[in-house]
């Protein structure tokens, strides 16, 4: 496997998933790095099961996760900071209530409208990028991520009528 190759064709691709996940450029580089060192490493185990870029997004994912899990145990959070001033405390309530609500609609869509929503609207990538990172069309994703968004405005509607 030629890792310069590979790094030039999928680092846009990695390092866009990474950002989506982490919206912090510095962390995406990091994460991006980490998973070409990872796969240079254990470029045997690709068995070509996925395409290359969802085995190497597989792999970032989960060195994004290892990263979030070492900052929080490097950096527990300082009471001082997590405590919120109160202005306007109903008001960043009610949005964040709201947050939550879409957020548990979304955590309860299944594959690959969960992710295809994560996608385009916390990561930003075009419909076009994010087809490819899927294997499908610039179309499948259009439709896929409006079927999500769907289900989710339905689903908050059905809640609000209750």
């Amino acid at each position: 496997m030629d890792i310069q190759k590979l790094y030039e064709t999928y680092f846009s691709t990695v390092y866009k998933y990474i950002y989506s996940l982490s919206r912090d450029a510095h962390t995406a580089e990091e994460v991006t790095q980490e998973t070409f060192f990872k796969a240079l490493r254990h470029a045997s185990d690709f068995r070509g099961d996925c395409r290359l870029s969802v085995w190497l997004c597989q792999i970032a994912k989960n060195c994004y996760l290892d990263e979030l899990r070492k900052r929080k145990r490097q950096n527990p959070p300082d009471v001082l900071e997590t405590m919120q001033s109160t202005d306007d405390l109903e008001g960043r309530y009610i949005e964040k209530e709201k947050a939550l609500r879409i957020h548990e609609k979304l955590h309860r869509l299944k594959e690959p409208y969960k992710e295809v929503f994560s996608l385009r609207v916390f990561g930003e990538l075009s419909f076009r990028e994010i087809g490819e990172l899927f294997g499908k069309s610039e179309n499948w994703a259009r439709v896929t991520y409006h079927r999500a968004r769907m289900r989710i405005k339905e689903e908050l509607e059905n809640e609000d009528h209750l």
